[in-house]
């Protein structure tokens, strides 16, 4: 009897992992589709970006200035990557720079890598996300104190999650 006991235990140990899974699964839904591995070729991320991420993302585009949904956009939340779901902002370091993009003056630590970005005939600083690669933008030395930093990012290379609001 007590070895039947072991496997009732066991039982109820994987139903109660499995709705925990699948609790945890709901609260993702909307990145869940783009995560996964990111050695993608392009027509599959094709297949999982909209045409204007793809272009943003994987083309090194560029939306229009003062456009983007997240231009003025204040909630208290996490700004995530487009492509893959990883954490790239919180939006307690984005600020109105009247760039006409949401600014950010400092990112999630190991979240973005910074490669030198010659295009147009300027010199500048581009952003890609650290896990898939992704374009974001472009950082600049004209940010507010304490970083000076003014990370310019397009807002289709984001997605935005607000900060649960239930308080114990």
């Amino acid at each position: 009897m007590p070895f039947r006991g072991k496997k009732y235990n066991w039982l109820l140990l994987i139903i109660f992992l499995s709705i925990i899974n699948l609790i945890n699964g709901q609260n993702s839904s909307k990145l869940k589709h783009k995560r996964g591995n990111m050695k993608k070729t392009d027509s599959e991320w094709k297949k999982i970006l909209s045409a204007e991420e793809y272009h943003i993302l994987r083309e090194k585009g560029t939306e229009r200035a003062f456009t983007g949904e997240y231009d003025k956009h204040f909630e208290e939340g996490t700004y995530v990557c487009s492509g893959c779901g990883t954490k790239i902002f919180e939006s307690n370091s984005k600020y109105n720079s009247g760039c006409g993009w949401p600014a950010f003056s400092e990112a999630v630590p190991n979240s973005v890598e910074e490669t030198q970005d010659n295009s147009f005939g300027m010199r500048r600083i581009e952003i890609t996300c650290k896990n898939c690669d992704g374009h974001l933008g472009h950082v600049f030395n004209d940010g507010p104190k304490p970083t000076g930093i003014r990370y310019c990012i397009n807002s289709v290379a984001m997605d935005f999650l607000p900060q649960d609001n239930k308080k114990k």
